[in-house]
């Protein structure tokens, strides 16, 4: 989850500009904003972590730098005495709303792709919850289920600097036309 302490405590929730929904259209993208969440990381560290090439982590790194989503902070020295660039979430992606029709086919599928990822890594044990459902709904039923999943999510995400004591939970929200 992404913590900046300096975030704007009346940050509200908007719609994702071009550049935006461009910067989260890819798995890898949403994976590093999710590590770069609770704690500063360079791109060598965030390569490791994702077993993938430095240069491709770069890449990456400054798609979501260009975005607004992360941002470089103070350079540090690391373990071998070399000089490390870490970088850190501004917290701008918890506030946006995307519905998968802004992305590409393939694109809309980043977030999934991405939360699979992390569920498979973290293993099955680390599921706290669970819902699964199936609803009869109209556009409007849909509207507004979204709305008020949304503001429970949104209430947490605003107090959750408050709670980074606390172990690290992840999840997705994803409600979907049968295809029957």
């Amino acid at each position: 989850m992404e913590r900046d302490p300096g975030i704007d405590p009346d940050a509200k929730r908007r719609p994702a500009t071009v550049k935006e929904i461009k910067a989260m259209s890819h798995p890898l993208r949403v994976r590093i904003l999710r590590l770069c969440a609770d704690r500063e990381l360079t791109n060598k560290q965030l390569a490791d972590r994702l077993d993938v090439d430095p240069g491709t982590a770069l890449y990456h790194v400054r798609q979501l730098v260009e975005a607004g989503f992360l941002e470089p902070v103070a350079a540090r020295t690391g373990e071998s005495g070399a000089l490390e660039k870490p970088y850190r979430s501004t917290g701008r992606s918890w506030w946006l709303s995307v519905g998968l029709d802004a992305f590409d086919a393939e694109e809309g599928l980043a977030p999934l792709d991405a939360f699979q990822q992390e569920l498979a890594e973290a293993g099955p044990r680390s599921v706290a919850t669970y819902a699964r459902f199936a609803l009869h709904l109209s556009e409007e039923d849909v509207a507004e289920l979204d709305r008020r999943i949304v503001a429970v999510i949104d209430q947490f995400v605003e107090t959750d600097a408050e709670r980074v004591h606390l172990p690290l939970h992840g999840g997705l929200f994803v409600l979907h036309r049968s295809a029957e």
